[in-house]
Order: C-alpha cells, then structure tokens, then sequence
C-alpha cells in the first residue's frame, strides 16, 4: 500500500530568521559611524569651542597667582575657585547656600577649637589658619562642618584681586579644600588640620552650593590656569588638581 508523500516544506518555513545578517550589520554599521560622529564632534568641536569662549571671557584671570603661601612663605593651598560681584554679594551668596563664616583666630576661638575638637562639639564658626595671597592674608574665610568636629569641615578662602569682572564688580580668588583631620603638620610640625589630596572635587562641590542657591548667572570653567598639577600645602599635604579655575558670575544685586 502507497501512502501519498506530502511536499516538503522549504528550508525557509522550517526555520524562521529575524532578518538578513547583512542587514543588521548594516543598522550597526549605521549606529557605530552616527556615535561615532557624535564623539567627534563634541570632543574636537563643541568643547574646546566652550573652553575658548571661557578663556576670552575670563582672559585676565590667567595671569593671577596660583597659589596661596603661608606667613613663612611656604606654598600653601592651590586658588582654584573665583567670584565675580561685590562684597555683599558674594558674602550673601555663601550664607544662602549654607557656608559659616569663620570667627577671626583670638586665644578664645583657638582654645575653643582645641577643646571642641578632642570633645567633638560643634563648632560652626571655627577660626581658620591666615592664608596669604597678594602679600596679604584672606579677606574673607567659610566653611561647612562635616559631622559635629571642627577637625573635618569644607573651607574656601577668599582675596579681593584687583581684577574686574562683569559689570565692572570685583573678582574674588578663593582657595577651597577639605580638613579631613588634625595633626603634625609635616613641615613645621606644629597642630594643623591636614587636607584632602582632590581639591577639584571641593572646587566643585562649592560651586555646585552656590549654583543652588539660584544666585549664580554664569558659571565658566578656565582651563590651564595651573601649570603646576600636583604638590604640597603648607603643612606638607599632597595636592592634586586637572588645572582649571572655576569662574562663577554671581547675579548683580541693586
């Protein structure tokens, strides 16, 4: 007895194929050169346009100082941070977005941290050691605390340069770092606080406080202001940094 045979199916109908392998490559192909472009042109075009527009608007802060010295003369902390406005301006900015401002050194405010320090209290207005830029010492000095101890706190000092920026206001140099702790210093070994080795990310972390606060107009990024990248404060602390200043123009009060 014959049985009829059934037609065989196609090869196509036994095993189904998503698509053409020449065609998904095609798509990847497509994919990898539009990512590809869109590397090439943010990296060669669009940022180093942005970093020129910054260099032009902010050219006469490239000839400031780079770094703070101590009363000895010793380097101290990197300027990386500047302000754009008057005293009030920048002195509100800061409070709105949290900063205290730091009590001058007296044997009173230096017995004070000493004892607050070892008891952990907090202290918000702890005094900061006199930095010196422009022959002189810190106009004006803030900080965070981090945790109940003056021993770990965020602090920026600033100096009035005699630059102007936008609307003819005053630029202030800051230097801002992080007290991760109390010590020896390792160059005079006296008591000092010792600081963080990254101060981009203080620099950042400030500027990002400040942009907060809904007060900052313009924030710029001044590549190579430092042509040293690395070294050591003034209590023999390691620094680092990528050598840009961050500029931020604060909106003008009347």
């Amino acid at each position: 007895m014959t049985h009829a045979s059934s037609a065989e199916a196609p090869p196509h109908s036994r095993h189904p194929r998503a698509g053409h392998p020449h065609r998904r490559r095609s798509r990847g192909l497509r994919v990898l050169t539009t990512l590809l472009l869109a590397y090439g042109a943010l990296a060669y075009l669009l940022i180093p346009e942005l970093w020129h527009v910054s260099e032009d608007r902010h050219a006469g802060l490239k000839n400031e100082p780079e770094l703070t010295h101590t009363a000895s003369g010793i380097p101290a902390d990197p300027v990386n941070v500047a302000l754009i406005g008057t005293h009030d301006e920048v002195v509100g900015t800061l409070l709105a977005a949290g900063w205290h401002p730091a009590d001058p050194i007296t044997l009173r405010s230096s017995v004070d941290i000493a004892a607050d320090t070892v008891f952990r209290r907090e202290y918000l207005d702890a005094p900061v050691s006199s930095l010196y830029l422009f022959g002189r010492r810190e106009d004006l000095a803030f900080e965070e605390p981090e945790g109940r101890s003056p021993q770990r706190r965020h602090h920026v000092r600033f100096w009035k340069s005699a630059e102007t920026g936008e609307q003819g206001r005053p630029v202030w140099l800051g230097a801002a770092t992080f007290d991760r702790g109390v010590g020896f210093s390792h160059t005079t070994g006296q008591i000092t606080h010792h600081i963080a080795a990254q101060i981009d990310a203080e620099r950042d972390r400030l500027a990002a406080s400040l942009e907060r606060t809904g007060r900052v107009q313009s924030s710029d990024t001044l590549p190579g202001f430092h042509t040293i990248r690395h070294g050591r404060n003034g209590g023999g602390d390691p620094w680092v940094t990528d050598g840009a200043l961050r500029v931020l123009v604060l909106r003008h009060s009347p």
